[in-house]
C-alpha cells in the first residue's frame, strides 16, 4: 500500500484545511518544493498536490509551483488535483512531469468527458470523489451533488480511470481516524484501486488499512497527521512494507 503526503497549496503556501473551508487553513509552509524534499527524504512513493485555489476558481492558479515540484523529483510519481476541467489543463500538467491527474467537480458536473480523456490519456486519469454521507460534494467540497459515491465510482471505472480517490469530508483535516468502512463498501464495488483519504491520523489507522488493503485499498493520503506530527512517514511506510511482506 502506498503511502502518499499530500502538499495543498493556496496562494503559493503549504497549507491544510479543516473539512475544505478555505477559511480555515494552517499555513505550514511557504516552500512547497521544500516541503516535498522532506517527504522524498523520508521514503515518499508518490506526492498528492492539490491546487486549492485552481478548486475554487476552476482553473489552476498553483501550477507554476506544481511544474517545479514534478521537474524537481522526476523520480517520484506526482499526483495533482483541484481546477483541472479541461484537455489543455491535463497535457500541461502531463507535459511538465505529472504522472496522475485528478478530476474532481469536472468529472461529477461532465461525467461523459471522463472517457473522452482516460481515452487520450490512459493510466493517467484518477477521479476524486469526496464524499458526505455517501453523497458526493463538488467545488472545494462548498456543494452537494444528489450522486451517490458508488455509483458514481463504478461509471467511471467503466469509463476506464486508473484508480478513485476517495475523501470522507466529515474526517478530512479532522484528524478523528479515517472511514475504514466506507472506504473498503467503495473498494469492494469497483475493481480499480481506490487511494483513501481524510482523517488519517496516527499508526492505528495505518494498521487498520493494512487489514483491508486487500479488499483494493492501493494507498492512503497522508495530510494534517503528518504536518503536526502525530504520524511519522518512514516509520508508516515500514509498518506498510512489514505487512506486505508478511502477507507475502
Amino acid at each position: 500500500m502506498l503511502l502518499i503526503p499530500a502538499i495543498d497549496l493556496k496562494d503559493g503556501h503549504c497549507v491544510r484545511l479543516r473539512q475544505g473551508r478555505m477559511d480555515d487553513a494552517t499555513v505550514y509552509s511557504d516552500d512547497p518544493v521544500a516541503v516535498a524534499q522532506k517527504w522524498v527524504d523520508a521514503g515518499a512513493r508518490r506526492l498528492h498536490i492539490v491546487d486549492l485555489n485552481g478548486a475554487f476558481d476552476g482553473q489552476p492558479v498553483n501550477a507554476e509551483v506544481i511544474h517545479r515540484i514534478s521537474e524537481h523529483f522526476p523520480q517520484v510519481p506526482v499526483q495533482v488535483g483541484g481546477g483541472i476541467r479541461d484537455e489543455e489543463t491535463i497535457e500541461a500538467y502531463l507535459n511538465a512531469g505529472v504522472q496522475y491527474v485528478i478530476l474532481g467537480t469536472k468529472a461529477v458536473r461532465d461525467p461523459h468527458q471522463v472517457n473522452d480523456f482516460c481515452l487520450q490519456y490512459p493510466e493517467h486519469i484518477i477521479v476524486g470523489l469526496d464524499a458526505r454521507d455517501g453523497k458526493v460534494a463538488v467545488e472545494g467540497w462548498s456543494k452537494l451533488s444528489r450522486h451517490d459515491v458508488i455509483d458514481m465510482a463504478q461509471r467511471f471505472e467503466r469509463d476506464g480511470v486508473c484508480a478513485i480517490v476517495y475523501t470522507d469530508i466529515g474526517r478530512d483535516g479532522m484528524m478523528r481516524g479515517v472511514n475504514v468502512d466506507a472506504t473498503v463498501a467503495l473498494a469492494q464495488a469497483v475493481s480499480i484501486p481506490v487511494i483513501a483519504s481524510g482523517g488519517i491520523t496516527d499508526l492505528a489507522d495505518i494498521r487498520a488499512l493494512c487489514a483491508v488493503q486487500d479488499e483494493g485499498i492501493e494507498g492512503a493520503i497522508l495530510g494534517r497527521a503528518l504536518y503536526e506530527g502525530t504520524l511519522d512517514l518512514a516509520e508508516a511506510q515500514a509498518l506498510v512494507d512489514n505487512h506486505s511482506a508478511g502477507n507475502g
